[in-house]
C-alpha cells in the first residue's frame, strides 16, 4: 500500500510518519512539495504518486490570523481537502482527514456526538466544516476524524509553551473557564493506524470499475478521535508542571476567557464523545495517561 501523507513537518504528521512506516510505502511530503494554497500543484502530486491512501493532517491551523485570512484558510482547510478527495475517488483511493472541535459552538455543555448540529464561533472552525463537506460530498472512501487540543513532543503546542513560559516566568495565568480533551499526536496516530488495520488496505483502481473493499464502503463517514475525560487548559497547564520532569514550576492562576481576549472566538465547551470510534475501532487513552507518557519520552529524550 503506498501512503500518501501531507505536512510531515507538522506534530501530527511527523507522528504518523513514525507510526505508519511498516504499513506500507510512506510519502510523507512538506509545503515546499506539496502546498495546500496551490490546488493544481495538489492535484498534479496526487496524480504522480498515485497513492493508495491519503493522509491529510496538514492544515492551517493559526486560529486567531484566520480571522483576517478566511480566503487562505478556505483554500488550505475547504478547498484543497476537497480536491484531494476527488482525486482519491479518481484514483480508487481512499483518505483519512482530520478536523476539529472548533467546528461546535460550545452550547451543549455535554460532549458532543457526530450527530450534533455544527455552528463554529470562529472563521478556522468554518474552513475546517468547509473541508469536511468536500470530503464527504466527493464520493471517495473516508474518514473524516475529528479531534482536538492537539500536542505532542514535535512541534509547536500547548504543551510547549507551557513549558517554555515555565522557565520563563513566575507565574502562569491560564484560562479555566474553557473545556475540552488534550489529545497526542502519537496517540492520534496510534488509532489511524489501528483503524486502517481494521479496514485493511484499499483496493486501488487498476482499471476502472475495480471496486473498493466492503470495508472501506461500509465504515466511511465521520468519527470523533480523541482522548478520554476532559480538562480546561488550566488543568491542562497544571498537569504539565505536576510532572516529576518539570524541573521549575511557578504557580498556575487560573483566568477566564475575558481576561484572555483573542481576535477568534473560542467555544466554552468543546468535549468530543469518541464512542462510535472505539465501537468501531478502538479506544485511545485517558488524558492524563497519554500525556503523562509523552512527558516521560521528552524526559528520556533529553535525558540520552
Amino acid at each position: 500500500m503506498k501512503i500518501l501523507i501531507t505536512g510531515k513537518t507538522g506534530q501530527l504528521g511527523h507522528a504518523l510518519q513514525k507510526r505508519l512506516q511498516n504499513m506500507g510505502e510512506v510519502i510523507a511530503l512538506d509545503r515546499s512539495q506539496m502546498d495546500l494554497a496551490d490546488l493544481d500543484q495538489v492535484r498534479s502530486v496526487i496524480r504522480t504518486i498515485e497513492p493508495d491512501l491519503i493522509i491529510n493532517p496538514a492544515a492551517y491551523t493559526a486560529v486567531d490570523k484566520a480571522e483576517n485570512e478566511l480566503a487562505l484558510a478556505m483554500r488550505i482547510n475547504g478547498e484543497a481537502p476537497g480536491v484531494m478527495a476527488q482525486e482519491a475517488k479518481r484514483l480508487g483511493a481512499a483518505i483519512i482527514h482530520y478536523s476539529t472541535d472548533y467546528v461546535f459552538d460550545g452550547s451543549k455543555g455535554s460532549p458532543y456526538t457526530e450527530d450534533d448540529a455544527t455552528g463554529s464561533l470562529n472563521a478556522y472552525g468554518r474552513s475546517k466544516l468547509a473541508g469536511e463537506q468536500a470530503v464527504r460530498e466527493s464520493g471517495a472512501s473516508h474518514l473524516i476524524l475529528r479531534t482536538s487540543w492537539i500536542y505532542g513532543e514535535h512541534g509547536n503546542n500547548f504543551l510547549k509553551t507551557v513549558l517554555r513560559l515555565a522557565q520563563a516566568r513566575d507565574e502562569l495565568r491560564i484560562v479555566a473557564d474553557q473545556h475540552g480533551a488534550p489529545t497526542c499526536s502519537s496517540s492520534i496516530a496510534d488509532a489511524t493506524a489501528c483503524a486502517i488495520a481494521t479496514l485493511g488496505s484499499p483496493s486501488g483502481l487498476a482499471t476502472a470499475g475495480d471496486a473498493w473493499t466492503d470495508a472501506w464502503k461500509q465504515h466511511s463517514g465521520l468519527y470523533h478521535l480523541t482522548a478520554q475525560g476532559e480538562t480546561t487548559w488550566y488543568g491542562f497547564a497544571k498537569a504539565i508542571l505536576d510532572h516529576p520532569s518539570t524541573s521549575r514550576k511557578p504557580p498556575v492562576v487560573p483566568i477566564t476567557t475575558q481576561d484572555y481576549p483573542l481576535p477568534a472566538a473560542r467555544p466554552a465547551y468543546s468535549v468530543l464523545s469518541s464512542a462510535r470510534f472505539i465501537k468501531t475501532f478502538c479506544a485511545l487513552p485517558d488524558w492524563h495517561d497519554a500525556l503523562t507518557l509523552c512527558l516521560d519520552g521528552m524526559a528520556k529524550d533529553h535525558n540520552q
